[in-house]
């Protein structure tokens, strides 16, 4: 069994492994790891966990150790510069005329590397401001690119939940949404609504993916005849968190609505699924007529 925890480098963004066996460590602890650049200070953003896993094999490698006083001040030193870094860059852009928009700022350990992250609306020719800044600093330059949500995850804001941005505190990696998780949610299409901070569509779409395909694999669509204690029915609109159904029974006169539970009426439709038909029930003939067809309209 090896002690693993989880670290960030930024206030947000993605998590990395190491193990951490022989210390007490806690949510919001720094401590000291090996990176590629050398020596850097993380946060720890969960709890050590036990784990029975080969860490050589995962490749995961241990902490340093506890970031001591002079650490978290080198730190915080650190950070001020690449404050002070990203405002000289941004005045660069503006001499230049870059239609670009800065959004964070790395500083390797040593200040031998300096990495602007910046987002734009097609490709930029950044070649003299690389010139400029390399002038500035005395420091190898990087200039990379990133899309809306990784500028949201580096910015950081609140959803209109009511709390901060997922990509900010617990999501990884930035999964698959498309306009189709919203129509299987019976959502409205509408950007207002589905779109967040990024102004991409909003990566909880995809948490109640499983569940919704949970749901629609067992209740009926919009249009299906279902039995009901009532007799044959139209299905016209299906509630998937309550699983409610909504039936019609048409008539020459009026149409009547009712709502039922899907527990209540599942037994009376053992072998209905979305896209099916039903079969042989045993209640049928108290149920409805042998001329009715339950066949999809």
């Amino acid at each position: 069994m090896s002690k693993i925890v989880n670290v960030r480098f930024r206030s947000a963004g993605k998590t990395y492994r190491f193990s951490c066996d022989g210390y007490t460590l806690h949510v919001g602890d720094s401590v000291m790891v090996k990176t590629e650049q050398g020596l850097d200070l993380a946060h720890v953003c969960d709890e050590p966990y036990e784990a029975d896993i080969d860490t050589e094999a995962q490749g995961i490698v241990p902490i340093k150790g506890i970031a001591t006083e002079a650490d978290i001040k080198q730190y915080e030193d650190k950070c001020r510069s690449e404050k002070e870094a990203l405002a000289v860059c941004a005045g660069f852009v503006e001499k230049r005329g870059l239609q670009m928009n800065l959004v964070d700022c790395v500083i390797s350990e040593g200040g031998k590397k300096i990495t602007f992250f910046f987002t734009a609306d097609g490709r930029v020719d950044f070649r003299e401001l690389v010139k400029d800044l390399a002038s500035s600093f005395r420091s190898r330059i990087e200039l990379r690119q990133i899309g809306s949500r990784d500028e949201a995850r580096l910015i950081g804001g609140i959803g209109m939940c009511g709390r901060e941005l997922c990509c900010c505190t617990f999501l990884n990696h930035f999964a698959t949404v498309n306009l189709k998780l919203a129509r299987s949610q019976g959502l409205s299409l509408n950007p207002g609504k589905l779109n967040g901070a990024c102004g991409r569509l909003m990566c909880c779409l995809q948490f109640e993916k499983e569940a919704y395909d949970d749901a629609h694999s067992r209740l009926p669509v919009t249009g299906k005849k279902i039995r009901t204690p009532e007799g044959v029915g139209i299905v016209s609109d299906v509630n998937y968190i309550e699983e409610v159904i909504t039936v019609k029974f048409p008539d020459d006169n009026d149409v009547q609505m009712n709502k039922y539970p899907w527990a209540s009426l599942e037994p009376l439709n053992p072998n209905l699924s979305q896209g099916g038909k039903c079969g042989s029930c045993p209640m049928k003939s108290k149920h409805y007529p042998d001329d009715v067809s339950l066949e999809d309209n």
